[in-house]
């Protein structure tokens, strides 16, 4: 694994070193020793799996409050997404800014995201696939969220908008006195 840094402090894109031969392709997407590199220290509680059917679907922007806030890991394992962090963290010298990272399953690569940032996609093909890592378990209480269109946070997607959900649609923007989630 190759860890890139980004423009938000913690997130990162992984690359990673398949090895192939007549058979095929085969590549590590979790190691604990390797994800020490960048100060990884949480175990994986959950792993997680979407099938997007619809080329332009939007799912996001989701996280976890305290004391359920995780850090997830994105591969995109058919397809092709438009995958975005946006980083929520209190007095963070990235607040409310957004980076995106294209993941295909022929790039090798993932996404690496710190607690008390938001995550989301769009996907770029029909029948997109995503595996996902968590550190936490999925706690209905903490769940969080922010509007896809937040005009505070202005992502610029790709492609029309096709598909989005009742409730992805309907997270509030943010409110401009939103001062940040405090993970301390």
């Amino acid at each position: 694994m190759q860890f890139e840094t980004t423009p938000i402090q913690g997130v990162f894109e992984i690359k990673l070193s398949p090895y192939a031969d007549e058979r095929g392709v085969f590549s590590r997407l979790f190691c604990e020793n390797e994800l020490k590199q960048i100060g990884h220290t949480k175990n994986i509680r959950q792993v997680n799996h979407s099938l997007n059917k619809q080329k332009g679907t939007v799912r996001g922007m989701h996280f976890q409050f305290p004391p359920h806030a995780e850090i997830k890991m994105i591969s995109c394992i058919r397809g092709k997404v438009f995958d975005v962090v946006i980083d929520l963290r209190k007095n963070s010298p990235g607040f409310l800014k957004w980076h995106s990272v294209i993941l295909t399953p022929d790039d090798h690569n993932m996404i690496y995201i710190p607690e008390g940032c938001a995550h989301g996609f769009q996907t770029m093909e029909d029948n997109s696939e995503l595996i996902y890592f968590h550190s936490d378990f999925y706690n209905k209480e903490s769940e969080g969220g922010i509007r896809y269109d937040d005009p505070m946070v202005s992502i610029k997607w790709p492609l029309t908008v096709l598909n989005v959900s009742e409730k992805d649609k309907n997270y509030p923007l943010l409110n401009p006195s939103f001062s940040g989630i405090d993970i301390s």
